[in-house]
């Protein structure tokens, strides 16, 4: 569903069927339209009816290890794999650059993704390219799993941690099909492919005298997460060995950091980042920040049932016994994993409500209700915080990062600030994450290791981060990689962004 209504950042409002004029019987006009992105949704009203539930996993026709998906309602196209050829609009909307069809009410003007020249500085309404974001305001498109198809309670929620009060949770929250895992969380799959070749591969290039780096960087930086399991699998088949062994055996610093996390896949390396944050003196904030915040349940399930799975401990047990007060119960708002669904729908009343609320939370008295904030922006999906975002500028004039930096402080604001701007634009948000780990004096490997990592098991989305870096910062992503770091772990790092193979 597309947050329709709002011209984009520094345009003028359409020329045809302008929002000026009385709409002839349509919904709320909604947000702004998503930025950043290679592709546009379908357009659905802010308020209209949502979707038909999305079918079943058992209801679907199992699909071969590369074949396309089936399209469901209302999802945005196929994406292409990071590097192909460039996405079409989908039916019924607008080439970019050719203007809205005549008639239509709260069209806006069609985007284009990132790089593109920015608009001529027009109007007084500046604020929606701002939040919009890569996903608009439709549910994406289930992954389709190789092979056979998770169970249909996978990623359900799980019950509230004892003794830890309810999150305000958004009314719509049960009552939309969930959002499926992201690949690599869920159910283990067999897939229609064999990695017998790659393994035989890798074997080789670290048998007898020295190691073959080229070789394991080709093979493993361009594999997404269930390839990387296959490959793991046929590797002990064939030779009675554990790839990860080997990797540690052979590779040394943080190139060998770079080929352990991709080796594990992203679930596992996910909660082996968390343990290793949670041990010893203090916590490393940035990794929690970055592996549970802004997640779909389905995820935070899969990585606290990994958790307990590969080190016999709770997860929620671990995060409390570290961190202390408000900052605690935020994050188990958060692992409780009641977060709406995104194909829950964005409700005009239901976002003039959580504005209000965070008016009056912020604001609107003396000190601030910290849970208040913290519960709406942990219970709420991305369109409806995109929505929430761009409503709470519309009747203050004030942007919501800003008062959160204001009346916020510490690991809490931090994570706000990232829950917020994660759901307004994902790919911009990874893109400054990207560059936080090598601004100033020195790099921050083992974050800019994880960031790419976990950035590049969804190609597509890399390559919108890559485009989202270069339009901020004038400057190639790779290229400034190549500036921080040398060797094998440049090579590496440049290859998981899609560059140097």
């Amino acid at each position: 569903m597309s947050y329709q209504g709002y011209p984009p950042y520094g345009q003028a409002p359409p020329q045809q069927g302008g929002y000026q004029q009385p709409p002839p019987s349509q919904q709320y006009g909604a947000p702004p339209p998503a930025q950043g992105q290679y592709y546009q949704q379908p357009l659905q009203g802010y308020g209209q009816q949502p979707p038909p539930p999305a079918q079943p996993y058992s209801a679907q026709t199992p699909q071969t290890y590369g074949a396309p998906g089936p399209q469901s309602y209302g999802a945005p196209p196929q994406q292409q794999p990071y590097g192909g050829a460039p996405l079409s609009a989908p039916p019924g909307q607008q080439p970019y650059g050719a203007p809205p069809p005549p008639g239509q009410y709260h069209q806006p003007p069609q985007q284009g993704g990132y790089g593109s020249a920015p608009p001529p500085q027009q109007h007084q309404q500046q604020y929606p390219q701002q939040y919009g974001a890569q996903q608009g305001y439709a549910p994406p498109p289930p992954q389709q799993p190789y092979g056979q198809q998770p169970p249909q309670t996978y990623g359900q929620p799980a019950q509230q941690p004892y003794g830890q009060p309810p999150p305000q949770q958004h009314p719509y929250a049960q009552q939309f099909p969930p959002t499926p895992p992201s690949l690599g969380y869920g159910p283990p799959q067999i897939i229609a492919w064999s990695g017998d070749e790659d393994a035989n591969a890798l074997r080789s290039a670290m048998k007898g005298f020295g190691t073959n780096e080229k070789v394991l960087i080709r093979v493993l930086a361009t594999k997404d997460p269930l390839q990387i399991a296959t490959i793991r699998q046929a590797y002990t088949r064939l030779h009675r060995r554990d790839l990860l062994k080997d990797i540690r055996s052979e590779t040394g610093g943080d190139f060998e950091v770079g080929l352990v996390a991709l080796v594990r896949g992203p679930l596992l390396n996910d909660v082996h980042l968390l343990n290793d944050s949670l041990a010893g003196m203090g916590t490393k904030e940035n990794v929690l920040n970055d592996v549970l915040l802004g997640r779909s349940n389905a995820d935070i399930e899969a990585i606290k049932s990994e958790y307990q799975r590969t080190f016999h401990r709770r997860l929620e047990d671990d995060v409390r016994a570290d961190l202390s007060m408000k900052t605690e119960r935020h994050f188990m708002v958060v692992l409780a994993a009641q977060r709406a669904e995104d194909s829950a729908p964005v409700i005009k009343a239901d976002v003039d409500r959580d504005v209000n609320d965070l008016y009056d939370a912020t604001e609107g008295k003396v000190g601030t209700d910290e849970m208040k904030v913290c519960s709406i922006l942990s219970t709420r999906n991305d369109n409806q915080i995109r929505a929430i975002a761009y409503e709470y500028e519309q009747k203050y004039a004030r942007k919501l990062e800003n008062v959160i930096r204001k009346e916020f402080s510490g690991h809490m604001e931090d994570a706000l600030i990232f829950q917020l701007n994660s759901a307004v634009d994902k790919y911009m948000h990874h893109a400054k994450l990207l560059e936080d780990t090598m601004a100033g004096a020195g790099t921050r490997d083992s974050l800019l290791i994880s960031r790419v990592i976990r950035y590049h098991w969804d190609q597509n989305h890399m390559a919108n981060v890559c485009a989202a870096y270069e339009k901020r910062y004038r400057k190639r992503l790779a290229n400034r990689i190549r500036d921080e770091t040398s060797g094998d772990y440049e090579r590496l790092l440049t290859a998981c962004i899609g560059d140097g193979l």
